[in-house]
């Protein structure tokens, strides 16, 4: 589970809603205080995550002279989402993706991590006129480790038979005492918002995704891997494999794992910005 390291918007930031042809999502803003900006980036949270994940990373990507927008999808946290499962199809958050950067002002850099990866290249492969360029942090190529398969398969069982207050207690107990004193109560509070017709749709997506590296290599939009020096939710081995079927640039985050967002916030936004820049000198 992702675990910010606050749910405070630091000063210079502001929550908001992003009101798209989709409905609307909630979303943090950032942005340089006395230029115009570069460009906009959009920032897609992980599996269990929300836009906090990247909050100690927005007022650096705004510093770099970015606007940044991150946003909770649909049944993610302080977004609604409907009951239904099907309302959760890839392609269906994929065309949320679409209406979000049309609504942030397309075209956009647009960051998807974990699973917002996998969401944000069913995005691109839909339409990549909205994009700048795509950066995937902590995405692999298809579906998820195997370890890992057997964790979310394990969650989405229960949430199929238990309420969320009750799951969560569940994940409390299998926690270590070093991870439980982490979580604190606006973590049970973002996950008890969480619809849980999204967590398994979304497991479900995790589990089953096909390798589309081909396509994606096809797209012809610029490219950008990073990754923490250890992950297992894909193998750092797999993402650097990735990364060269893409002919993508490749950032490894030393000292971070799965959420180089969280772990290295500074580093992960330099390299985002470095990556950004890098698109305005040969455009």
């Amino acid at each position: 589970m992702s675990r910010p390291p606050t749910f405070t918007p630091p000063p210079g930031t502001r929550a908001l809603p992003l009101r798209t042809t989709r409905g609307v999502f909630a979303a943090l803003e950032a942005g340089p205080a006395e230029a115009e900006p570069k460009g906009t980036a959009l920032l897609l949270p992980g599996f269990t995550g929300s836009k906090e994940d990247f909050i100690a990373m927005l007022l650096p990507l705004a510093a770099a002279g970015y606007r940044i927008l991150a946003v909770d999808g649909r049944g993610q946290y302080e977004s609604d989402g409907p009951e239904s499962q099907e309302a959760y199809a890839q392609g269906e958050l994929a065309r949320d993706v679409l209406a979000q950067a049309e609504a942030a002002g397309a075209p956009v850099h647009l960051v998807g991590h974990s699973l917002g990866g996998q969401i944000a290249r069913a995005a691109v492969l839909l339409d990549p006129s909205p994009f700048v360029s795509l950066t995937l942090v902590s995405s692999g190529p298809a579906e998820i480790a195997p370890s890992q398969q057997q964790k979310v398969q394990l969650l989405t069982d229960a949430l199929t038979v238990m309420s969320m207050a009750q799951v969560w207690e569940a994940m409390q107990a299998a926690s270590t005492p070093e991870e439980t004193d982490t979580d604190g109560p606006a973590l049970r509070a973002r996950w008890l918002r969480h619809s849980p017709a999204q967590l398994v749709a979304t497991g479900r997506q995790l589990t089953g995704e096909p390798d589309r590296v081909a396509e994606l290599a096809a797209a012809g939009l610029p490219l950008h891997v990073v990754s923490g020096a250890a992950d297992d939710t894909w193998p750092v081995p797999l993402i650097d494999d990735m990364a060269e079927r893409l002919a993508a640039r490749r950032t490894v985050i030393e000292g971070a794992e799965h959420s180089p967002n969280t772990d290295r916030p500074e580093q992960t936004a330099k390299a985002l910005a470095d990556f950004w820049n890098a698109q305005q000198r040969t455009s």
